[in-house]
């Protein structure tokens, strides 16, 4: 007997795995042709999706999740992202599910305090610069 996670249910994994940095979790949420557009960039398909989410999750500490309301197919989820290298960002992730997996993600937040913070890391991690 199979039995096939709600999208809520879906979203709660998807978000436990990348915190503890179980991709091979995640890969198994994704649809195949999974669309992700947010204001880092876009991705088509698991392993683009995937390598976003690591990239991501290299300096990431913590999703504090604060809400998350589903509708059917679809669920929101309002949380605050944590990273190393910047003050929490205040971030709404809308994801759709088909067929049992999720199809598409679609995240809005203020990326300029992760971008100063890549920007500031990539400098001190250069040889001969100082920061």
């Amino acid at each position: 007997m199979t039995t096939t996670k709600t999208a809520r249910e879906l979203a709660e994994t998807y978000f436990t795995a990348w915190e503890a940095g179980d991709f091979d979790t995640i890969r198994g949420l994704l649809a195949s042709g999974v669309d992700f557009v947010g204001p880092l960039g876009a991705a088509s398909g698991i392993e683009e999706a995937l390598g976003g989410l690591k990239g991501l999750g290299q300096v990431l500490e913590k999703i504090d999740v604060k809400v998350r309301v589903a509708e059917g197919d679809d669920v929101i989820t309002w949380f605050e992202l944590r990273t190393t290298v910047a003050p929490p960002a205040p971030t709404a992730n809308w994801m759709h599910v088909e067929n049992g997996k999720i199809a598409r993600i679609r995240v809005s937040f203020d990326p300029r305090g992760l971008l100063a913070g890549f920007e500031k890391k990539s400098r001190e991690g250069k040889p001969g610069r100082r920061a």
